[in-house]
């Protein structure tokens, strides 16, 4: 039997529309500073690009403080436990209509597969990102000659990383949209980040929420 949960919290929820949207708009606008699109006009997508940048580095703050301070960061420590039955359900079992192999609590949210996914993004490909993107904005700022301390003699060799960087979020944002269908029915997943609330087997739910309150550790 099923109970609605509050399994995403406000922040949480804002945190995850506000990512999604700036990536998306930073996505757009590069690909436009890269000569693949035609929006705004490149000088207009410089600097919407770069505005995106400086806010996407704020909400990444805000969330690290709000994953540390409420222990939300152990949601992304990977583990082997169904992790090949995942991978399985995803290529195949989904279209036979196989149960899904991990349950999904206030504790875990998150399966095998995404908790690697999701932590490969946070730890790996958003800082490449950051890092790629600050050396754009600054390269030779103040500088007046190359950065000999790092030995960076050119843009090239970071515009080749930071467009790789933009690749990989490109595909993840696809396999998410994918993913986000792959509920108890294909909207409920996206219902769930809108709202808050989400169907999980009722026993789980009331074993979770009373270690939360033990724990003193629910996040707003």
């Amino acid at each position: 039997m099923k109970k609605q949960v509050y399994l995403y919290y406000r922040f949480e929820r804002f945190w995850h529309w506000a990512q999604a949207i700036l990536i998306l708009f930073l996505g757009f606008t590069g690909f436009e500073i890269h000569g693949s699109l035609d929006i705004f006009g490149f000088e207009a997508a410089v600097k919407w690009h770069n505005i995106a940048a400086w806010a996407f580095i704020v909400l990444i703050v805000f969330a690290i403080f709000w994953h540390l301070t409420t222990n939300a960061w152990k949601q992304y420590l990977p583990t082997a436990k169904n992790l090949k039955a995942q991978m399985e359900f995803y290529v195949t079992g989904i279209f036979r209509n196989t149960p899904h192999p991990t349950k999904k609590t206030i504790l875990s949210k998150l399966n095998p597969l995404q908790r690697l996914v999701y932590l490969g993004l946070k730890v790996l490909v958003i800082p490449v990102m950051v890092v790629s993107g600050l050396f754009y904005m600054f390269y030779r700022y103040p500088q007046s000659g190359d950065i000999e301390t790092i030995n960076i003699s050119g843009l090239e060799n970071i515009a080749l990383v930071h467009t790789l960087g933009a690749f990989l979020l490109v595909v993840f944002v696809i396999v998410h949209l994918y993913l986000i269908t792959t509920g108890h029915t294909v909207t409920s997943n996206l219902k769930a980040m809108i709202t808050g609330y989400e169907e999980i087997e009722e026993e789980d739910a009331d074993e979770e929420a009373e270690e939360e309150v033990r724990k003193h550790d629910i996040p707003v």
